[in-house]
């Protein structure tokens, strides 16, 4: 057994028995297109849901009852209190705790015949393809542009079907994208929309019943990709708005414009660098040691920074890098960029790649910073 996210594979949680207890799926089997033989093809599914979060909460908890016999987890998140009004896989006590952890725990009290294994990671170029290409269909419950574009692009390059859902507020959208039979995320999204130009929900807010009507409905389309059951969403967009109880479809072709990834070095395309936290903090080991030279720039405003700060950060606010003001290290350096929580570094991260530097930036700031690192650290309101 290895550990969480490491390189030699995932932490799992094995089922300690038979396929299907008796009583179980007693319900389910009765459906009329279900039955014996569907069980069976659900049990031996392998599904991978990328975050544990609003989406991946719901989803990864009725495709647990459903019996679908391994779950994968990806996430390199830990519990936060203000996630528990939608993420209802956790519970106050896990708050700290590793959220694949905390997820696997409620997986497996709720069924214990799955497999649920654990990945404590973000998702980049180099682990996308390996990790997606253990599992049959992937069910993307991302909360950032960057994740969404690479789990489209290697699941177009392995040719396994992709169900995506986003929210924001009081709304949300899914469909299934299926490079085989019909359009992908890139048809839906051609171009990576510009940082900041669409609020996440921690700036934009989200009611906690809408990422679980979402979550839900997303477990539904991977059960009738598993079953081959009814009408997968291939080539429609589901809109869904809480506040009329409406949903809207939305018919989506494949875009002959789009040039869909045919290759790993394609996956990614357009992509900016994104580092953990940990990440960070080990080059800043390497810094300190003298083995690396880079700047480490907070692009918040001056009184958050005198605030709190990670150490070894330079202040320079977004909107000096936005005008153009030269940077205290040389065109084409090595640049590290971090905000409060990822939405300002991005904008500077896009503007500072179009200026030659080599950026990454820092996902989740200072509030993952403080999180996972130094939890001793207060950031304030």
């Amino acid at each position: 057994m290895t550990d969480p996210g490491s390189a030699a594979g995932p932490h799992e949680h094995p089922s300690p028995g038979p396929a299907a207890g008796p009583g179980r799926y007693d319900r389910q089997i009765t459906v009329p297109g279900v039955g014996p033989d569907g069980q069976e093809r659900l049990r031996a599914a392998r599904v991978l849901c990328i975050g544990a979060g609003g989406l991946g909460a719901p989803a990864a908890l009725y495709l647990a009852g459903a019996g679908i016999g391994t779950l994968g987890i990806v996430d390199d998140d830990t519990v936060d209190l203000s996630n528990l009004h939608r993420q209802i896989i956790h519970c106050t006590a896990d708050i700290g705790r590793p959220k694949v952890d905390s997820a696997a725990r409620a997986l497996t009290a709720l069924n214990p015949e799955i497999t649920v294994a654990t990945h404590r990671e973000r998702l980049s170029r180099d682990t996308v393809l390996a990790l997606l290409g253990d599992y049959d269909i992937v069910l993307d419950g991302s909360d950032n542009f960057e994740t969404r574009y690479l789990v489209s692009d290697a699941s177009t390059v392995l040719g396994i079907p992709h169900v995506w859902g986003a929210v924001l507020g009081a709304g949300g959208q899914l469909s299934v994208f299926d490079a085989r039979r019909g359009p992908v995320y890139r048809d839906l999204y051609p171009d990576v929309p510009a940082p900041g130009s669409v609020p996440s929900c921690a700036e934009g807010g989200v009611l906690g019943v809408v990422p679980g009507v979402l979550g839900v409905a997303m477990a539904a389309e991977v059960i009738k990709l598993v079953l081959g059951y009814g009408t997968p969403l291939i080539g429609t967009v589901l809109v869904h708005d809480m506040r009329t109880g409406t949903w809207e479809s939305v018919p989506l072709a494949a875009n002959p414009d789009v040039h869909r990834p045919a290759a790993a070095a394609e996956v990614g395309a357009g992509i900016r660098s994104l580092v953990t936290v940990e990440q960070l903090a080990a080059a800043l080991g390497e810094r300190d040691a003298g083995a690396r030279e880079f700047a480490l720039l907070d692009v918040r405003e001056p009184g958050e920074h005198a605030a709190a700060a990670i150490p070894g950060a330079r202040l320079v606010p977004l909107d000096r890098i936005l005008a153009g003001e030269d940077l205290p290290t040389p065109a084409g350096a090595e640049v590290f960029v971090h905000c409060r929580s990822g939405a300002r570094s991005a904008r500077a991260a896009a503007a500072l790649s179009a200026r030659g530097y080599r950026v990454h930036d820092v996902a989740g700031g200072i509030e993952a910073w403080a999180r996972r690192i130094d939890p001793g650290l207060r950031i304030g309101p």
